[in-house]
């Protein structure tokens, strides 16, 4: 029916391809030739430097790691995530602040579970290594194609389990815990391997979002943006894995 609305359609911008061609008509098409348009080669590189910035400051938040600094990173990340969704013109500002906050996130997470099980983040890193490029090979082999509908149920799916997430922090705030999540249940870490399932899909949207970008022709500063879509995915991934290695390994 013309007027009814599919309840896996989204508003998300990062989801939709439309949204993705609208860009396209505001653009010069002479910006080519001035390398002010996106391609797939500089969004990967501006990738790799919020990587290796997330990293280097990951270290920092390893060695001084504590309860403030884990909340008060993932707090300022997702704060400044907003802020760049709002105003993607300045993403080549906000997503290396971005990265700063999730490497101390990363670090300072890694260093409690570190704490309690031997080679933990050695076995959640190479876990996490593994699903980025076994999805990155499914996508460019063309075995699962990212259509709108994906995107769209992908967007209904991450949502819903970011609404999850806020719910429990607000509740921990006031000492109360949301049974069965992240807890060493079956239950626990059945939810969790769907966390993980939906974080690895999600991957397949990240990369299609390069293409795309290079495909409508979208400003350069676009890769910085799909950048932080892809480093808050891996981040996303590797610390559901953390909490599965640590769960099956047992205390």
């Amino acid at each position: 029916m013309a007027g009814k609305r599919n309840f896996f359609e989204s508003n998300n911008p990062m989801f939709k391809d439309e949204k993705l061609q609208t860009r396209t008509e505001v653009l010069d098409s002479d910006l080519v030739g001035h390398g002010k348009v996106m391609t797939v080669e500089n969004a990967v590189n501006k990738t790799l430097a919020l990587f290796g910035i997330m990293l280097a400051t990951s270290l920092i938040g390893y060695m001084f790691a504590s309860q403030f600094l884990i909340i008060g990173s993932a707090i300022g990340g997702f704060i400044v995530y907003m802020i760049a969704g709002r105003n993607q013109a300045k993403s080549g500002t906000w997503a290396p602040i971005y990265a700063v906050c999730e490497g101390l996130f990363v670090g300072g997470i890694s260093a409690v579970y570190a704490s309690l099980f031997d080679n933990i983040i050695f076995h959640a890193a190479t876990l996490t290594l593994a699903i980025l490029f076994t999805m990155l090979m499914l996508y460019k082999s063309g075995m699962i194609k990212v259509t709108q509908r994906f995107r769209n149920i992908m967007s209904v799916a991450v949502g819903a389990i970011m609404l999850v997430y806020i719910v429990e922090f607000a509740l921990y705030m006031f000492g109360i815990d949301v049974p069965f999540l992240h807890d060493q249940s079956p239950i626990g870490i059945g939810i969790s391997l769907i966390i993980v399932a939906v974080a690895s899909m999600k991957l397949l949207v990240d990369f299609d979002n390069y293409e795309k970008g290079e495909q409508h022709r979208m400003p350069e500063y676009m890769g910085w943006y799909f950048g932080m879509g892809l480093l808050f995915t891996v981040v996303w991934l590797y610390s559901e894995i953390l909490y599965l290695v640590s769960a099956f390994s047992g205390d």
